[in-house]
């Protein structure tokens, strides 16, 4: 899962719990202004104990698992326009 679909499931998950970002924020002792950004899709990396501790409160976990094959071109023009913001 790319980050972009993390942040949107991690948007869509916190609603349905009732939490504000600063709430989560809390529970979860990150930034509000990093979880904003990551909502939001203005963060274009983020450390792996802070996403754990969001997806936790929100009853999620993070699992890796067998790439399905190499990013598209129009993936890789996504990404790079991603990261140009």
């Amino acid at each position: 899962m790319r980050l972009d679909e993390m942040s949107d499931l991690i948007r869509s998950e916190r609603k349905n719990a009732g939490f504000t970002i600063q709430r989560l924020s809390e529970l979860a002792g990150v930034d509000r202004t990093l979880l904003s950004r990551l909502e939001n899709k203005r963060l274009s990396e983020i450390g792996y104990t802070k996403i754990e501790r969001v997806l936790e409160v929100l009853g999620l976990q993070l699992v890796a698992q067998a790439s399905t094959g190499l990013p598209t071109l129009r993936d890789l023009q996504r990404q790079a326009q991603e990261y140009r913001e």
